[in-house]
């Protein structure tokens, strides 16, 4: 298979690695304890390193990560939605880290730009993926209380998932297969970890694939306000 460069196609990947970046960074100050206070900013660091390469394909990284308004971002719904209680974290960095794995690893032996980058990022996201596997189990066959937190992340997040494997132009992937191979690597780990798997349709809040055509859900308008803010109050500064 052979990945095809396009605008499209680095915009989709880089806006949901910054965007998820942020989300992640969010926790900092705030995570339940020291040793998630560094896994997850070294996470959210990885996936600020790999939207910097991919949205530099396309144009100044700055400008496109500040300077652009909310219809223009080609991000994942999944990606945007909220932290939570640590479990929602957790269950987001699931789905989202299963299925980046599996992506990158097709890419990374595909003919093209993207290769490089997916060949470096494919080891950072093993282990992002480890980590939420590992998390998950924690949680889901930890205490009462954790497990029903976990089991209702799952949940929420669910109608989310099937956006990651609508095409994106520019990627020439078999979807289906990735689907397949996503749906059942995290059955796998939901069963390992004591929780069925959601029932319900996968589609986000509008139609399947609509933040890839720039909808977006009311929390990500609040969250892209947060991150651009100090830029857009000091144009053209230097540090």
């Amino acid at each position: 298979m052979t990945a095809i460069v396009s605008a499209d196609a680095a915009l989709a990947l880089g806006d949901d690695a910054l965007v998820l970046s942020h989300r992640l960074g969010e926790w900092a100050g705030h995570a339940p304890v020291l040793e998630e206070e560094v896994a997850l900013a070294n996470i959210a660091l990885d996936l600020l390193g790999q939207a910097r390469l991919l949205l530099s394909l396309v144009g100044d990284e700055d400008e496109l990560a500040y300077l652009r308004e909310e219809r223009s971002f080609r991000n994942l719904q999944l990606v945007e939605q909220p932290n939570g209680d640590f479990a929602h974290t957790i269950a987001r960095q699931l789905y989202f880290s299963t299925y980046q794995h599996l992506l990158y690893g097709e890419l990374a032996v595909a003919e093209g730009e993207f290769s490089a980058i997916a060949a470096k990022a494919v080891k950072e996201v093993d282990y992002h993926r480890d980590h939420a596997e590992q998390w998950t189990l924690r949680l889901g066959d930890g205490t009462q209380e954790s497990h029903r937190r976990m089991r209702e992340a799952c949940e929420a997040l669910w109608r989310y998932t099937g956006e990651m494997f609508q095409p994106v132009p520019g990627l020439d992937l078999d979807w289906a297969d990735l689907d397949a191979r996503w749906t059942a690597s995290v059955t796998s780990v939901l069963g390992r970890a004591t929780l069925s798997v959601p029932e319900g349709p996968r589609t986000g809040a509008w139609a399947a694939g609509a933040g890839r055509q720039g909808l977006h859900t009311e929390p990500f308008g609040r969250m892209l306000a947060e991150m651009q803010h100090l830029h857009r109050s000091h144009p053209g500064a230097s540090w």
